[in-house]
């Protein structure tokens, strides 16, 4: 799998994450072949949080044998630096491992949340800390509003943001587009949620895919273009969705990652107009 550079730092990871969540609810045999399957397909990049249920506990002796040679992230939706010191330690023991490659505030929305994070007493405090002590080496977000995302970037000094890169969102209403120029603006390296997101789900509407808040897309077709069109974009990686045929998906979609075609844009730009796309307005 073709591997990317995580921002300045040197370190390179594939352009397809493992989504943690995929492991949650698993029984441990299954977790441990999910992620075999995954190295051997040449993914270097896991991401999850304790905000995934039982994942951290699944993953991590799941990816004890291999951890050496990935990138492991995590996350904290604790806004205090007391809350989210023992988190982090509750973290890195489910995970059997003694160090994050990068921990990151997980899912910040509002800017309320932006001035606890950054504040006396906030977050930020423990993970300034964590990287001095080694716990953590390098630093990030995840954020689902631009005005949040873009408040982070401002105030204080990170390493990566995670953030919705999404065809649907991007072409519907340009959700994205300031967050990605401020980001490059800072050199921050960019990680995308929400790859193969396609619509809200709609009220009644049958969902097989329970780990996915929002519908995904239907088909390989439309997941290989979702996919070519994020990694157009000057991102390192895409984090996939819960499930573990959608996670195979996005893998077999970047085996064959190219220029969009002109008409493949334009389907993907008269696709977008029409849906109720999970994030409706830029912020």
């Amino acid at each position: 799998m073709e591997r990317r550079a995580y921002g300045k730092t040197g370190e390179k990871l594939s352009v397809v994450g493992f989504g943690g969540i995929i492991v949650m609810n698993e029984i441990p045999a299954d977790s441990s072949r999910m992620v075999g399957e995954a190295i051997d397909r040449g993914v270097t990049y896991f991401d999850v949080a304790p905000g995934y249920g039982d994942a951290e506990e699944k993953l991590g002796p799941a990816l004890e044998r291999y951890r050496d040679g990935v990138f492991l992230a995590c996350k904290t939706g604790k806004r205090t630096a007391k809350e989210a010191g023992e988190e982090l330690d509750r973290s890195l023991q489910r995970l059997c491992t003694d160090r994050l490659d990068l921990y990151q505030h997980h899912a910040v929305t509002t800017v309320d949340e932006v001035e606890q994070i950054l504040g006396p007493g906030g977050a930020m405090e423990t993970f300034v800390k964590a990287r001095k002590s080694g716990k953590v080496r390098f630093l990030g977000f995840s954020a689902h509003s631009e005005a949040a995302a873009l408040a982070l970037m401002d105030g204080a000094a990170f390493d990566s943001i995670l953030f919705p890169f999404n065809w649907a969102c991007w072409l519907n209403n340009g959700f994205g587009r300031a967050v990605m120029a401020r980001a490059r603006q800072k050199g921050l390296a960019l990680l995308a949620l929400k790859t193969l997101a396609k619509r809200k789900w709609n009220e009644g509407e049958e969902k097989p895919w329970p780990k996915c808040w929002y519908k995904p897309v239907d088909t390989f077709e439309e997941a290989q273009a979702a996919v070519r069109f994020t990694l157009s974009l000057p991102v390192t990686a895409g984090v996939s969705p819960g499930h573990f045929e959608l996670f195979r998906w996005m893998c077999d979609a970047a085996e064959s990652v190219g220029a969009l075609a002109p008409a493949e844009e334009s389907s993907l730009v008269d696709q977008a107009a029409r849906l109720d796309v999970i994030f409706a307005e830029a912020r």
